[in-house]
């Protein structure tokens, strides 16, 4: 069985996005050796994984983010309520980055998408 160009890459970013879902998981949930943080760092790293769990099938599948998003924004509130379990500690402020994470790496995506297909349109 043949698959289309496109087919592959939507299996690509599926996979992709399962990948970093899981290295998000992972990295949440791991205990933390004691010491400083930057102020703001820890929002910065929530922003940037959370956009970038989004971007490839916002950027090859768009209309998965209909599902997506509001998956993700779960999976986030879900890791936030886990963490003091492990020693962590889940913060109402890390939802929101996510949150906002989400948004950007969404819009950005799409971004990509018609930059893509007019891309396409262009050569073909």
């Amino acid at each position: 069985m043949t698959r289309t160009p496109r087919a592959r890459a939507r299996n690509l970013a599926l996979g992709l996005t399962a990948l970093i879902a899981l290295a998000i998981g992972v990295l949440s949930l791991i205990p933390l050796p004691q010491g400083p943080d930057l102020p703001g760092t820890d929002k910065t790293h929530h922003l940037i994984a959370y956009g970038a769990l989004v971007l490839p099938l916002a950027t090859l599948a768009p209309r998965s983010l209909l599902w997506l998003v509001p998956l993700a924004l779960a999976y986030g509130g879900a890791i936030e309520l886990i963490q003091p379990l492990t020693g962590r500690f889940g913060e109402w402020l890390d939802l929101a980055a996510n949150g906002t994470g989400l948004l950007l790496g969404a819009g950005l995506g799409l971004i990509l998408n018609r930059v893509l297909a007019l891309g396409r349109h262009l050569t073909g």
